[in-house]
């Protein structure tokens, strides 16, 4: 398997509210970089968009560390939340439902592709991909917060 870096950021003004989410994939000496938002939509479904959608650029299956700064992600996959969530049929151990079904759903399909390492880093704190991932996502989101 080819071994990919990723890297994911999201951004929303409100919650919810214009959002904007940006991606980088870095394969050997070759980047490339994605971004997307929405008008209506929250921090988290921007963060799980950016990470969907830099998987989903992958041509083949691929070994991926995928760094972010979304403790909701990495917690959820790395400590197997979603599985459970998903085995008891999207209800989370509070007895309550589960947000952002369909994107948690889209996820685990490219995670049964991809064999990834999702790796926590601090928003916002000099980390050169994640800044350039946020500029991709605040870009985007204010593009979207124009457009209503």
């Amino acid at each position: 398997m080819k071994h990919v870096d990723a890297f994911s950021d999201g951004a929303c003004s409100g919650n919810p509210g214009p959002g904007g989410w940006g991606a980088i994939l870095r394969f050997g000496k070759h980047e490339k970089e994605l971004s997307g938002g929405e008008s209506d939509t929250t921090n988290n479904r921007m963060e799980l968009t950016a990470v969907i959608s830099a998987l989903s650029a992958l041509k083949e299956p691929c070994e991926v560390t995928m760094t972010t700064d979304s403790k909701y992600i990495c917690d959820s996959v790395n400590l197997g939340w979603v599985y459970g969530w998903k085995k008891k049929n999207w209800i989370k151990s509070d007895k309550k439902p589960a947000l952002n079904v369909d994107l948690w759903e889209q996820l685990l399909e490219l995670l049964a592709i991809h064999k990834v390492t999702f790796v926590w880093i601090k928003g916002h704190n000099g980390h050169p991909e994640n800044e350039r991932c946020d500029r991709l996502a605040v870009e985007m989101r204010d593009k979207f917060s124009q457009s209503t």
